[in-house]
């Protein structure tokens, strides 16, 4: 229904407007405030470099923000990541992640990202903390924000919007007549657009999800996912339907899809109950951080790595590269 919505292919948005108004005018005095200096922004020590978005729900930040600081440290570049940490509910912030943290004290993105990747990452509520904290704890070069794009709070360095190329902007009204947290308009502003999938328009820098092999949770065995059988699909990721398109363009036809909601929490009777001991379940691996604790011998992930159209990207990561220098 959210979907039809925000894509204009229901008429009940037209019901929201009103509350659409309200978004945009409350969400552009937070803005002016903080661009008129009549509240504060702190500035890092290191440069700040901002993930993030538009529009609400997955667009492939996460993706983007792995491949920056890999990026990054071929240059010999060590960056740090700071989140919000969705998801999670720590016992103090801001929390510097370690081997031992859990997805429900950090949320699902951070624990990806620093699984992936072994960069330092923090999470707060308030991202300045974070990146104080982090500073502290292992001195990075430089700071990625994982989304905070409307976190004015925090000064940045550049601005990078990743959009999602076969929804773009769908009606393009504020929340909740639309998907908008920000306006189209905003992206005159920011220092680059990265489009996942879809069509780039002109100035914009391609990005597909490119899926590795399939990963088994219990045994870490690895193989082509069109290699399994009877397979059950599960992603609780912004946009679902993404990562079921994945599946099949690789060749899986599966048996069934379920769709979660973003950063659901995740049991072992509740995963268990997805897939018969004879099917394979396959998730993303947002998903697999979570049930890395009690996983199964037919629970499998597919990881996917960002790959970005040349010689935008390589220009984009030497103009961040050269904020270090």
């Amino acid at each position: 229904m959210i979907d039809a919505i925000w894509s204009g292919k229901s008429p009940l948005w037209r019901l929201l407007l009103p509350l659409s108004w309200l978004y945009g005018l409350v969400s552009g005095l937070i803005r002016l405030s903080y661009r008129a200096g009549w509240r504060r922004v702190w500035r890092a020590p290191v440069p700040v470099v901002v993930v993030g978005n538009l529009t609400a729900g997955g667009n492939g930040k996460t993706p983007v923000v792995i491949w920056l600081v890999e990026q990054l440290r071929l240059r010999g570049i060590n960056a740090g990541v700071v989140s919000r940490g969705y998801g999670g509910k720590a016992a103090h912030y801001p929390l510097v992640l370690t081997p031992q943290t859990t997805t429900a004290e950090a949320g699902d993105e951070p624990v990806l990202i620093y699984q992936r990747t072994g960069a330092p990452v923090a999470v707060s509520p308030q991202r300045a903390a974070a990146v104080q904290a982090l500073i502290a704890a292992s001195a990075p070069d430089i700071i990625i924000t994982d989304d905070g794009l409307q976190h004015y709070a925090l000064a940045r360095d550049k601005e990078i919007v990743v959009v999602d190329g076969e929804r773009r902007f769908g009606n393009g009204w504020w929340l909740p007549a639309g998907p908008m947290r920000e306006r189209a308009g905003r992206l005159t502003s920011v220092d680059a657009v990265i489009t996942n999938g879809g069509t780039a328009q002109p100035n914009e820098i391609a990005m597909r999800l490119e899926p590795g092999l399939a990963v088994n949770l219990a045994t870490g065995e690895q193989r082509p996912v069109a290699s399994l059988t009877e397979v059950v699909a599960m992603a609780g990721i912004g946009h679902p339907p993404r990562f079921f398109a994945t599946l099949r363009a690789s060749g899986v036809t599966p048996v069934s899809c379920i769709g979660l909601a973003d950063h659901q929490a995740l049991t072992e009777a509740d995963v268990a109950a997805l897939a018969r001991d004879s099917q394979t379940l396959v998730m993303t691996e947002k998903d697999a951080v979570k049930c890395r604790a009690f996983a199964r011998h037919n629970w499998w992930y597919l990881p996917v790595e960002a790959t970005l159209s040349q010689p935008q990207a390589d220009r984009l990561v030497n103009d961040i590269a050269a904020l270090v220098r």
